[in-house]
């Protein structure tokens, strides 16, 4: 997913999902650069929402809206 070159070693784990949030596994998602990618765009298209990026789970989680549809398309985008 990312040409960053600068991928993170360090691991980090999405311990709780937040209430009514939906949940997408990205498989590219290999880094912090990349996870900050995708939670910037889901949160700067669809304003309200609330975004997780974990790239040790490769867990994308989204609370405030239930587009399920806008969250996937702005995901491939990212």
């Amino acid at each position: 997913m990312c040409s960053c070159q600068q991928h993170s070693s360090v691991v980090t784990g999405v311990t709780n999902v937040p209430q009514g949030a939906i949940s997408f596994r990205v498989e590219d998602m290999t880094c912090g650069h990349c996870a900050g990618t995708i939670k910037k765009a889901i949160e700067d298209q669809l304003p309200g929402s609330e975004v997780t990026a974990d790239p040790a789970s490769k867990l994308v989680n989204v609370v405030g809206t239930d587009d399920f549809v806008a969250i996937r398309t702005i995901i491939a985008g990212a």
